[in-house]
């Protein structure tokens, strides 16, 4: 076996890493479980690929910190990764009881938003997409409904109304899709527009939703700390709850198994998430780390405040002798990361995934994909599995007052408590 200190860097970017990233794994465990990458041209990191070093990693507070601020002081300035992995000062970026703070309050937060209305709010944002494309036949499902549909939410969870969610999804789809720096710089200006908004019209006026949560907690962040929450939480739950729908949807409409679910109830929307989260992660490598001192790590030798990740997908997807498929466990995997830093929001992102999983198909009951799943088209990038788009085509509906078209109105509910839960429940913060 190869050391992997020595090895040349193995990249994770670009079209041949998105058109079939297992293959770069099976490459970077031939060097052991800790390998050299690059993230970017000359952006040089190591990514651990198994899975019980990766556990290793993600518990241990002691040898590793989440700060980055050293580390990026040897990146260029504009490189294309330095917006995912530079400081803010959020539950993602910070140690020890500054991160315990932060995250007491996403954590709380969440925690207020009723599961069943959740699930009505999402239905509701579901039905309003499938209106705007149900008459086609046609439809690109990542940008016409698993883009759009996370950050409709969103835009309700932290208390904007609907006239906002189109701004919002304008303003990321902008940032994920940029023709230039130009375009970049104007959607990152949109974005930036609509959060010092939002956090203003809160300042003034609370509500029953998580920007009043956050800033009603007794952890008393500041604005321009309540701010970088709302930032994290927009940006964590919008880019893998579409890749995971997605991703899943892709895998529903080209497996039989799936797709006879669609009808006959083979297997449902949860065994493809499931699986996708085992095998195809939304986000396929980030728990950014860097070792506090100079160490010795499986074989690899890092020197302080070198960037160390952890690669859910490869770790996920070691050889272990169990065929590909639903498995009776759900397949052990890490695509919530682990110790400290796992994510705070899982179950109500796994509602949310489900629930419009099954919206859609219980609509478009003959939905299936345009072209094979081989032939979509993944974005490259070091960070993420997701697709470009992910053409399908259906029977087109027709408006249906017995409510066997999204046409039959969903109950208008609002996805958090009204105002006198709110201020009931907000007194389960006090410690």
């Amino acid at each position: 076996m190869t050391s992997s200190y020595r090895a040349e860097p193995i990249a994770l970017y670009g079209p041949g890493f998105a058109d079939n990233p297992h293959a770069v794994y099976a490459r970077l465990r031939q060097y052991g479980p800790v390998a050299p990458v690059e993230i970017a041209p000359g952006v040089a990191a190591w990514l651990v690929t198994d899975y019980h070093v990766a556990l290793e990693l993600l518990r241990d507070t002691v040898t590793w910190s989440k700060d980055p601020r050293a580390w990026q002081q040897t990146v260029p300035p504009d490189s294309p990764v330095l917006p995912m992995l530079q400081y803010r000062p959020n539950v993602l970026f910070n140690d020890d009881e500054l991160h315990r703070r932060y995250r007491r309050v996403v954590s709380d937060s969440f925690s207020m938003i009723e599961p069943h209305l959740l699930r009505a709010e999402v239905a509701r944002l579901a039905d309003t997409l499938i209106q705007q494309f149900g008459r086609t036949g046609s439809v690109d499902l990542v940008t016409q409904y698993a883009r759009p549909l996370p950050l409709m939410l969103f835009n309700t969870l932290f208390g904007m109304p609907d006239s906002y969610g189109p701004r919002l999804v304008a303003a990321l789809a902008g940032m994920l899709e940029a023709n230039g720096p130009e375009e970049a710089t104007a959607a990152g200006a949109a974005f930036e527009s609509y959060v010092t908004e939002l956090i203003g019209m809160k300042a003034e006026r609370r509500g029953a939703d998580l920007t009043s949560w956050y800033l009603d907690h007794p952890e008393n962040l500041s604005v321009e700390e309540v701010l970088h929450q709302v930032v994290l939480t927009l940006g964590a739950g919008n880019e893998p709850t579409t890749n995971l729908i997605s991703n899943a949807l892709s895998r529903m409409l080209c497996d039989e198994r799936y797709y006879s679910s669609l009808s006959s109830g083979a297997l449902t929307a949860r065994d493809a998430i499931d699986e996708v989260l085992r095998t195809e992660p939304p986000m396929a490598n980030y728990s950014a780390h860097y070792p506090r001192n100079d160490v010795t790590f499986h074989g690899a030798y890092i020197r302080a405040h070198q960037l160390v990740m952890v690669s859910y997908a490869a770790a996920n997807t070691a050889p272990d002798g169990l065929g590909d498929g639903p498995r009776s466990d759900g397949g052990a995997h890490l695509a919530w990361a682990a110790g400290p830093h796992a994510c705070p929001a899982k179950q109500p992102a796994l509602l949310i995934a489900t629930t419009a999983i099954e919206r859609l198909t219980s609509y478009l009951g003959d939905l299936e994909l345009a072209v094979p799943r081989e032939q979509l088209p993944w974005r490259p990038g070091p960070f993420h599995r997701a697709l470009h788009s992910l053409p399908a085509r259906f029977t087109p509906l027709s408006p249906d007052p017995t409510g066997a078209s999204p046409w039959s109105r969903s109950p208008s509910t609002t996805s958090t408590p009204s105002a006198p839960t709110s201020t009931a429940r907000r007194r389960a913060f006090a410690r």
